[in-house]
């Protein structure tokens, strides 16, 4: 128990560092212009981060011979494969829009897991949408693995509810509730300012935290999917603002909008399925079960942590 104990207060200082920074995700984007058959101007377009030529670097497809600013590529056109290095360290993805010309563009995604793509000159491409939807599915598994807070969220649901019949109500409201204000706020329907945002997510865990603490017959204990709904609006325009610092592409927005979104289903979903290994497991070591209030107290104290920085942040 002692050690399961430290094993528990080591984990919680390593995510006091991932406090503010839970969504921080970013998309570096490069723009092609043909200015001949064959030639075009190439850059990277300003970013708020430092500048991306410093973190990534192009490597063009066979035939193609660049400088700092124009690539050429002969008679055979921009065909081929396409990849950069460095896409997953600094930046989550790269955007790479081409114009043709004769007026068509194309755009592609190249992340970690997508790490090249194919291209086909200015012929009409059959895979850019396919090829954008795969990368912002990876970019939505990858925001809600990586965002401590969110991640935090579910599992408390998780504590409150337990695994039965009410679980299913209740994860299915705090979906509907993320994907409405995700869409609503990335469509520019919805504009809240970040900071309030933020402490109102870490407000939420430390609320499903304590609420799974106690046994007595609370609001979260009667209506567990309403409680998941309401933070769940908040929890949404946290995903958007991960969004909006990766960007969508403007020809792809649809697909790239409900894409990212299936990969914070599918990500959720993961934690949710690793949970219940984790329960199931447990159920031959009772003591385990003396870790559900360590574990408790641990994301309380860490949401707690988190709310008063942000709340900080909202005055700073």
């Amino acid at each position: 128990m002692k050690r399961l104990l430290r094993s528990l207060m080591l984990l919680a200082a390593t995510l006091l560092h991932a406090g503010v920074g839970a969504h921080e995700m970013s998309m570096a984007e490069m723009q092609l212009r043909e200015t001949s058959r064959g030639e075009f101007l190439w850059q990277w377009t300003a970013s708020e981060k430092r500048a991306a030529s410093e973190d990534l670097t192009p490597v063009w497809p066979e035939g193609c011979q660049a400088d700092a600013a124009m690539l050429r590529c002969g008679a055979a056109g921009l065909t081929g494969t396409l990849a950069i290095d460095g896409v997953g360290k600094r930046y989550s993805a790269a955007l790479v829009k081409v114009y043709w010309l004769d007026g068509q563009s194309h755009v592609y995604t190249i992340t970690a897991g997508q790490p090249r793509v194919q291209l086909y000159g200015a012929a009409n491409d059959p895979r850019d949408s396919a090829q954008i939807a795969w990368a912002y599915v990876q970019l939505g598994v990858e925001h809600i693995l990586s965002g401590v807070d969110h991640l935090l969220f579910v599992i408390g649901l998780l504590f409150l509810v337990g695994f039965n019949r009410r679980l299913l109500w209740t994860i299915t409201a705090f979906t509907a509730a993320h994907s409405l204000t995700l869409a609503s706020s990335a469509l520019g329907w919805l504009v809240l300012r970040p900071p309030p945002v933020e402490a109102t997510i870490a407000l939420s865990i430390m609320l499903v935290a304590g609420e799974a603490l106690h046994r007595r017959e609370t609001l979260a204990r009667r209506w567990p999917a309403l409680v998941a709904f309401l933070f769940g609006l908040v929890h949404g325009l946290g995903f958007a603002g991960a969004l909006k610092e990766i960007g969508l592409p403007d020809d792809h927005l649809l697909v790239a909008l409900l894409t990212f979104n299936g990969g914070v289903e599918i990500g959720q979903l993961m934690t949710v399925a690793a949970a219940w290994l984790l329960w199931r497991a447990s159920a031959r070591f009772p003591r385990l079960a003396l870790a559900r209030t360590a574990a408790l107290y641990g994301i309380g104290t860490l949401a707690a942590y988190w709310s008063w920085l942000r709340i900080a942040a909202i005055f700073a």
